[in-house]
């Protein structure tokens, strides 16, 4: 029965390779066709496609993408929303020491993440926008697209319910919310042991509008 089990996988295995080569022959007998002609527009085409890379990132580090930075007022948060497609908004306060924590984390992901805005803005100071987007819990991360609040990041549940989360599981987590190009399984959190004592919270990818959230251990300050 086991030798039998083992010849199976290896024709399995060997006509897996045989189509893998097929797939690379037939791309290489492809590329030997092309003129010189086909090889410049190919070159031209790349470049073009450099180019609008380019200008794309000058665009956004030209609207304060690119770093951390932390806005004034609330008034301030409106016209930088407006802005830019993706943002991401910390709502700290001065006396949590969590929220210590997630700015280390997030200017590491807004110089690798030019594509979004990441901000913070002290909590105490914006009254009027922390009752109108429901922020209760401190620290909380606010991910907007196109000018609308897509999701929540509320204390450190969805990070593993521990203050020694990696920045890859925040990367990861904002990249569920679709907030930043992620190039990682969704499917998955980047770290797949947690550490004795720490629980992982699933994120389903949805949409979570006008949503309230009671206080917890992470509301407290630290």
């Amino acid at each position: 029965m086991a030798n039998q089990s083992i010849e199976i996988i290896s024709k399995v295995l060997e006509q897996s390779a045989k189509l893998v080569e097929e797939q690379v022959d037939a791309h290489l007998s492809k590329l030997n066709e092309l003129d010189e002609d086909d090889l410049e527009r190919l070159k031209e085409r790349r470049l073009e496609a450099l180019k609008k890379a380019q200008k794309q990132k000058q665009e956004w580090l030209s609207k304060g993408h690119g770093e951390y930075r932390e806005i004034p007022s609330e008034k301030d948060f409106f016209s930088e929303v407006k802005d830019s497609k993706n943002v991401v908004c910390h709502f700290y306060r001065n006396s949590t020491f969590r929220c210590k924590i997630l700015d280390k984390h997030l200017a590491i992901l807004a110089k690798k993440h030019v594509e979004t805005k990441f901000i913070k803005l002290n909590a105490e100071k914006a009254p009027f926008l922390s009752e109108r987007l429901r922020i209760k819990v401190i620290p909380t991360l606010a991910l907007l697209i196109d000018g609308k609040t897509k999701d929540y990041v509320v204390g450190f549940t969805d990070l593993g319910n521990t203050d020694e989360f990696s920045t890859e599981m925040l990367e990861w987590r904002l990249g569920c919310a679709d907030v930043i190009n992620y190039s990682g399984n969704l499917m998955e959190p980047p770290t797949v042991t947690q550490r004795s004592g720490t629980k992982f919270t699933k994120v389903e990818k949805k949409t979570i509008r006008g949503r309230g959230y009671d206080s917890d251990s992470d509301s407290g300050d630290d």
